[in-house]
Formats: C-alpha cells, sequence, structure tokens
C-alpha cells in the first residue's frame, strides 16, 4: 500500500505545477516511501529467521542479527508463560516481527528475535534474556534436554552480530567511507540543483530532439524524477553493498555496487547540470513559418527564438 501511495505521489509530481499542489505531493511522496525499507528488511528478516540447536550451541538468525550461545551459557529455556509477572511485548508489535529490548522486573533485559507471541520461549544467559518462538516450543525445549545431558563435542565461542556491526565494519574502510559520502554528497547536490532549476524555468525539453521535428518540451517539475530516482537507487544499491560486505570472499561486489551507485548519481548530476546550462535544450536547427516568410535559426536555444518570433508574429 505505502508502495503504491509512493509511486503515485511521485507522478503526480511530474503532473504539477511549482506551487502547493507540487510541495503537498513531493511529501506525501516521501512520507510514504521512508517506511518501506523498514518494512522490507523486516519482511527479509522473517523469511530468513532460524533458530538451530544442536549439542554444541544454539544458533538465532534474524536477519543481519546473529546471535550463536553455547549450550554451557544457557542456564534454562522455558516458556514465557512460567512467569509471574507477564512479559510486556516490544514497544512496536508488528504481526511476524517481534524485535526489540524491553526490561522485566525479574528477567532484568530482554531482547526479542521472535515472529509469534503464543510460542514465546525464554532462553535465559549470565548477560542477557533472548525471546524466541520456534514452531514446535515443547520439541525445541526436549532437545536441549537431551544435548545437555549428551555434553558438548567441541566448546564454541558466543557470537553476537548486530545489523549496526556491518555499517561499522564498512565505515572502517576508507574506499567505502569515500563512495559512501560521495554518492550522499552528490546527490544532496543534486537536490538542491533541481530545486533551483524548477521554479526559474517553466519548460525544459526531455528526451531525444530530432532536427527538423517540433521542439517537445515538458513542465520544468518533472526534473524532480532525477534526484528521486538517483536517491531511491543509491539507498537500494547502499543496502545490496551492505549486504556482500558481510562475506569476505564477496567484499568486492560491495565496493562494485557502491562505485555503481555513485557513478549513477554522477550522470543525473551531469545530466541536470547540462539543463541548468542550457535552459530549453539547443536546438540545431529551427524553421519558423509565419505569414510566408521562412526564417532558419542554426544553434539556438528556446529563449533566443522566442526573442526573434515576438516582432515577426507582431508585424503578421
Amino acid at each position: 500500500m505505502l508502495t503504491i501511495i509512493a509511486i503515485v505521489g511521485f507522478v503526480n509530481l511530474t503532473r504539477s505545477e511549482v506551487g502547493p499542489q507540487f510541495l503537498i505531493s513531493l511529501l506525501i511522496a516521501l512520507a510514504s516511501f521512508a517506511p518501506i525499507p523498514f518494512f522490507v528488511y523486516r519482511a527479509y528478516s522473517l523469511l530468513n529467521a532460524d533458530y538451530h540447536l544442536d549439542r554444541d550451541s544454539l544458533a538465532i538468525k534474524w536477519g543481519l542479527r546473529i546471535e550463536d550461545i553455547p549450550l554451557s551459557d544457557i542456564e534454562f529455556i522455558r516458556s514465557s508463560e512460567d512467569l509471574t509477572t507477564p512479559l510486556a511485548l516490544p514497544s512496536l508489535p508488528i504481526p511476524g516481527g517481534l524485535l526489540g529490548m524491553r526490561r522485566h522486573p525479574d528477567l532484568g533485559a530482554v531482547e526479542f528475535l521472535a515472529s509469534d507471541s503464543k510460542k514465546l520461549l525464554l532462553v535465559a544467559t549470565a548477560k542477557r534474556v533472548f525471546v524466541i518462538s520456534p514452531e514446535n516450543p515443547s520439541g525445541l525445549t526436549q532437545s536441549f534436554a537431551r544435548a545437555t545431558e549428551l555434553g558438548s563435542l567441541s566448546p564454541v565461542e558466543s557470537k553476537s552480530v548486530y545489523p549496526s556491526f556491518v555499517v561499522t565494519q564498512a565505515w572502517g574502510s576508507g574506499v567505502a567511507r569515500y563512495l559512501w559520502l560521495t554518492t550522499l554528497f552528490l546527490n544532496l547536490g543534486l537536490f538542491i540543483w533541481a530545486s533551483l532549476i524548477i521554479p526559474s524555468t517553466p519548460i525544459v525539453a526531455l528526451g531525444p530532439q530530432f532536427v527538423g521535428s517540433a521542439l517537445e518540451t515538458v513542465p520544468s517539475s518533472q526534473l524532480i524524477i532525477f534526484p528521486v530516482a538517483s536517491l531511491l537507487l543509491s539507498v537500494a544499491g547502499w543496502i545490496a553493498g551492505l549486504y556482500f560486505y558481510r562475506w569476505e570472499k564477496q567484499r568486492v561486489l560491495a565496493f562494485i555496487v557502491w562505485g555503481s551507485s555513485m557513478l549513477m548519481s554522477l550522470l543525473f548530476c551531469s545530466q541536470c547540470y547540462s539543463l541548468s546550462q542550457l535552459q530549453y535544450k539547443d536546438v540545431k536547427r529551427v524553421t519558423l513559418n509565419v505569414s510566408g516568410l521562412t526564417c532558419n535559426y542554426s544553434s539556438v536555444s528556446f529563449s533566443q527564438f522566442s526573442s526573434h518570433i515576438s516582432p515577426i508574429a507582431h508585424t503578421a
């Protein structure tokens, strides 16, 4: 639904003149688009969620969040219904995604990595309690009891990976930092440039123009397509790059994606710069026929062309 609203808002931008309606369409489009990456990540996390228990550890995977707990560190696993004080759900409980931190008077810090509020299990460790929701809670509890009785085959170290850790790790790379900042500043400059061109230029010529054909112009408000498209593609490229950066062998792909995003933003900026230098798209040859008089103009801009039309049309 948000995607449809965002698309409709961006389409209305291309049809609206600069004014209140243009501003309203822009705000609606941006407000509708902003939460889409959040919901996309939640859906991705839910589809890839996994709880894996063996004789050595309990691995919890939820999107980019990974928690690997040695069985020796687990104090107990039991149902949340056994608590005397009910367990409060996260502040933003979305169906299929119960994520976030809460404090419980008896358990202390509690981290939710669950999807179903009716199948909640408590996994207690020394540092905090994790809340998970396996498909078969009683089966996982019994498997934990058996694994504890059999003992560990090989000790493992605990591991905690957060989504912010990937961003922090990538930020430590000078190449990644340069590509991110360059792409960011290019997009900011593109938005500023378009906002300066739109009020001062009523119409622009977008698309291919052919010699001898009529000059096809559109309202300058359609220039908003440039910064919006550049921003959307840059965000998508940034997220895709983070996905590849998680693995050492695929980090080259991450740099390729981020470099492509920077190059794409640069191309959008160069096109916007060309339109700002040639306000109405220079035409190599325009033929005017007024009252049987034919006038040929070579390499003139639309504004220059209009100044020549006025006296001829007046005398006619």
